[in-house]
């Protein structure tokens, strides 16, 4: 059994690679033909609604450190079948979502080097194979790539914005919003799900040497650095490129071209790689302890609970999400499914998860405090953000409705589902006593 346990380092930089995704090579120029210059706005009020999501989950996680993430926290809101429910909506979300996101990749890396539809599938084989294979070796060796992934993507990034900003001109903030200042939060609804991915990461509270230490200061590292690379990107864009920025396809390799020539398609493939792996290996690390939970609890068939423990490493569960992974991809070669509706069903549960997380905190919390107002704006602002999922819905509705009718047929588990027993080990007595009170 592996005893590894999350670092600082390593903790920061799974977070960062389940926030950053391959959506900032493309999201600055959508949102500048949104908006304009203003779109620099919306970049800053997403990151500041960042910061009460951010903290609910960091509060619930120093609380209730425990591989099920945020059906943990549910189970200690409102019971076991809840929970179940939100356990299916991110396990089973991710079979899409991760195939998904590795082809958005791979489209990237095509366009960069001017391939055509096969590279962009080969990529995107290749980045899944080796999200699966890094989780498979455990946390010392996915925590580690993770680390030195998000360590070269930042220098790139970096080195992206300081040999651009020679080029930029205050005048390209003229005129600041061309299209008046409701564009604001349409080019906010489009850039949205660049902020999203703090659900992702609660299912790895547990394996952290000291929660109640350490998982604070991830979370503010993470909050920083996600900041400054978002904003310093998304503020160079706009002074160097200018008019040009809203209708690129490809503005940070534009932005290369500036201060790198030639060599910016490859930077930029390299870049959408690294985004993309980083986003699938930080979710596969947490997907994976999520369908062990589960399996403890009874949500899903005993044999999966392998791994469970802090330190282990759930291969069954992840040889499973790799089994409905395979599948889907599959069924979408053979249907012609676009990536749209992949994306879009995925992001339902994702959404869904989050709103489920930031209502029990809300419950849990203490009630009153700095971080229980923050739950209560935030989870107000993601469901009326889940509404816009339209039709989209109905699958967290029939995964939620298989989670009931599965764990009624697995039954109980022998030992108490989180939330209704004692608190998992390393959980905050005080926190979940105020929990009690709170019921």
């Amino acid at each position: 059994m592996s005893t590894h346990r999350i670092g600082l380092a390593q903790g920061t930089a799974i977070y960062v690679g389940a926030i950053l995704g391959a959506g900032i090579l493309a999201l600055p120029a959508l949102a500048a033909s949104a908006a304009g210059p203003a779109s620099l706005l919306a970049w800053l009020i997403l990151l500041l609604f960042c910061i009460p999501v951010a903290m609910s989950f960091a509060a619930l996680g120093v609380r209730y450190p425990d591989s099920g993430g945020v059906a943990t926290f549910v189970a200690r809101a409102f019971g076991p079948r809840a929970s179940a429910a939100v356990g299916y909506w991110f396990y089973f979300a991710l079979p899409a979502g991760a195939p998904a996101t590795a082809f958005v990749g791979g489209q990237y890396v095509s366009y960069a080097l001017g391939g055509g539809q096969g590279l962009a599938l080969a990529v995107a084989a290749g980045l899944l194979l080796a999200a699966f294979g890094s989780n498979a070796a455990g946390l010392k060796v996915s925590g580690g790539v993770q680390l030195v992934l998000v360590g070269l993507l930042a220098v790139l990034l970096t080195v992206a914005v300081v040999t651009a900003l020679p080029s930029a001109r205050a005048a390209n903030l003229e005129p600041f919003a061309p299209h008046g200042w409701l564009a604001v939060g349409q080019a906010a609804s489009l850039l949205f799900f660049s902020f999203a991915g703090w659900e992702a990461v609660t299912h790895l509270s547990g394996e952290f040497r000291d929660p109640r230490r350490d998982l604070p200061r991830v979370t503010a590292t993470t909050l920083v650095v996600v900041g400054v690379l978002y904003l310093g990107l998304a503020l160079t864009c706009v002074l160097v490129l200018g008019p040009r920025l809203a209708g690129s396809e490809a503005p940070l390799t534009q932005l290369l071209h500036h201060g790198l020539g030639s060599a910016a398609s490859m930077i930029t493939a390299v870049m959408a790689m690294l985004l993309t792996f980083g986003t699938m290996n930080a979710y596969l690390a947490g997907a994976s302890r999520l369908g062990a939970a589960l399996a403890r609890d009874g949500a899903l068939p005993s044999a999966l609970a392998r791994g469970h423990q802090p330190g282990e490493v759930p291969r069954r569960s992840l040889a499973l999400l790799f089994a409905l992974s395979a599948l889907v991809c599959v069924v979408a070669l053979a249907t012609g499914a676009t990536l749209a509706t992949v994306m879009l069903a995925a992001s339902a549960c994702f959404i869904a998860v989050t709103v489920a997380g930031l209502v029990a905190g809300v419950r849990l919390l203490p009630r009153g405090t700095a971080v229980w107002w923050g739950a209560v704006l935030a989870a107000a602002v993601m469901s009326v953000v889940l509404l816009f999922s339209g039709v989209a819905l109905l699958v967290p509705f029939l995964l939620g409705v298989a989670a009931v009718v599965g764990a009624r047929r697995l039954g109980r588990p022998r030992s108490a589902a989180p939330g209704t027993g004692s608190a998992p080990a390393g959980a905050d007595p005080a926190g979940a006593e105020m929990a009690g009170q709170s019921r």
